[in-house]
């Protein structure tokens, strides 16, 4: 089991899939349950992971490899360190919870479920894959089930969402499957295999090339290597200014599908730069990453927050808040710093915690009452008052609130950016002011206040939607007051990435 455990967790969902294509279509609750049961095996099989994974070992366990194009040197190979188990456990917890979440659809329910439990294969995929042709097919992998998922079930808008989804995301593939062909020829012998391609990562030229612009700037090899899989990396973050396709896609989307977008799909982005642009380019990385993460993180954080701020929509308060949220990875990536990278890391997990928390609430109002306008509602605390101490969980660990996950992922950023970027650091803390005033206006907006007379029959939160959220908030309380649980997970391969990087510096 050791041997082959990320390849059943990889997939038993597209065995799940085709097990549901072949199902009569007009047995929705049969469909609906049989996704649930494919879904459960990599959650369990996730446990095992976090029970089992060596904490002091830097490199990659439960590694499965074997030939698969051996003319091209192409292998199935897959593993997992401390960076890329967190995404592991994040996406079958998510995964199997937005199963639930998706019990309202009705239509076309054997093609949604169907292509959901593709996604979780394509999800899954990219963060074990440590072959950059697997990586490639899996990342593509998913760009197809999203793009039907928002463009059949979601808004009124859902085909513009959708388009601009996948040209966005299918530019940033382009670019990196350049890069990916760049390093597979720079490498001898040539290789797909992302460890080997690190152990080459002093051949790859830092000489500067003698053509316009590159010339000018001083870039070499690794510099344009570096930023293509950047650009393709920081459209699926976002990051600004490719950020515009995540408050259309969020706004049309169902609601499972907004949980999967920004707690899984954004993080891809920041893993991505952290597992192949970091270890393979270190050069470029050492001249390149204060720009590119740390100014433009800083950006993030505060253009985030105060588009947040002037949002009506509930839905896309949340997808700004990510954009905020994740310009606080960006900066701790940028530091170089233990405690700088153990918050991104752990950022990531949380964001993707507590955003998913957000999504499925702002779900649950949207199936009552079919609007998401913040100045619709009003006094819903009188109304639905466990809905709104969920809810109230969830946006002050969103906050940063002493006592939930956001504050210990945050803190740690902040703690490594000092030392590298002081005045950065002071531009990323003011995010937090910021946040707190679109959060708390949202509360008064929606929870406190005249109760809206239009909604005083509105029903409690049902025993489904809290099944899906109770993990979500038990998770946002534990790491909030032990957050060893998820940190001595990463600390043994982020230190090994540090080791890589820091002599460019």
């Amino acid at each position: 089991m050791t041997d082959h455990v990320l390849s059943y967790m990889t997939f038993f969902p597209l065995a799940g899939m085709v097990v549901v294509l072949l199902l009569p279509g007009d047995r929705a609750g049969l469909i609906r349950w049989v996704s649930a049961l494919f879904t459960a095996p990599p959650l369990v099989l996730a446990g095992w992971l976090y029970q089992h994974f060596d904490i002091a070992n830097p490199g990659f366990q439960f590694v499965d490899k074997v030939p698969w194009i051996p003319a091209y040197n192409i292998q199935y190979f897959v593993g997992v360190d401390g960076i890329s188990i967190s995404m592991v456990l994040l996406t079958a917890l998510l995964s199997f919870l937005c199963i639930f979440a998706s019990w309202g659809i009705e239509k076309g329910v054997k093609g949604y479920f169907a292509l959901f439990l593709l996604l979780e294969t394509g999800m899954m995929g990219v963060f074990v894959a440590l072959d950059f042709f697997l990586f490639y097919i899996y990342w593509e992998l998913m760009l197809l089930p999203m793009y039907f998922l928002i463009g059949i079930w979601g808004g009124p808008r859902r085909e513009y969402a959708a388009i601009k989804f996948f040209l966005y995301t299918l530019f940033g593939s382009v670019l990196m499957l350049l890069a990916i062909l760049a390093l597979y020829f720079a490498s001898e012998p040539h290789t797909f295999d992302m460890t080997q391609l690190i152990a080459q990562s002093g051949k790859y030229g830092t000489a500067t090339l003698p053509f316009w612009p590159f010339d000018r700037l001083g870039w070499g090899f690794q510099h344009v290597v570096w930023m293509a899989l950047f650009i393709g990396f920081a459209i699926k973050i976002p990051a600004f200014p490719f950020h515009t396709w995540l408050p259309d896609a969020h706004v049309e989307a169902p609601t499972a599908v907004s949980v999967i977008l920004a707690g899984v799909l954004l993080k891809m982005g920041t893993y991505g730069i952290l597992r192949i642009n970091f270890p393979m380019l270190p050069a470029a990385t050492a001249d390149l990453a204060y720009y590119f993460l740390g100014v433009l993180g800083t950006w993030n954080i505060i253009y985030g927050a105060l588009c947040a701020m002037a949002q009506k929509d509930f839905k896309k308060l949340v997808a700004y808040s990510s954009v905020s949220h994740m310009g606080y990875v960006m900066l701790g990536m940028a530091a170089f710093t233990p405690q700088g990278l153990n918050g991104a890391v752990l950022q990531m997990f949380n964001h993707g915690i507590i955003t998913g928390m957000l999504f499925l609430l702002v779900g649950v109002i949207y199936d009552r009452a079919h609007h998401r306008d913040l100045d619709g509602f009003g006094g819903l605390a009188a109304i639905m008052p466990l809905y709104t101490g969920v809810s109230a969980l969830a946006l002050f660990a969103s906050m940063g609130l002493p006592g939930l996950s956001g504050f210990i992922s945050e803190v740690l950023i902040l703690l490594g950016a000092w030392q590298k970027y002081p005045v950065l650091t002071i531009f990323g803390a003011s995010g937090v002011v910021l946040t707190a005033g679109y959060l708390l206006w949202a509360i008064q907006r929606v929870y406190l206040g005249a109760v809206n007379e239009k909604y005083k029959a509105m029903p409690e939160i049902n025993g489904r939607e809290l099944f899906t959220l109770a993990p979500l908030a038990a998770i946002v309380i534990i790491l909030g007051v032990y957050p060893r649980a998820m940190l001595d997970l990463l600390g043994s391969s982020l230190e090994q990435l540090i080791k890589i990087v820091i002599p460019h510096l």
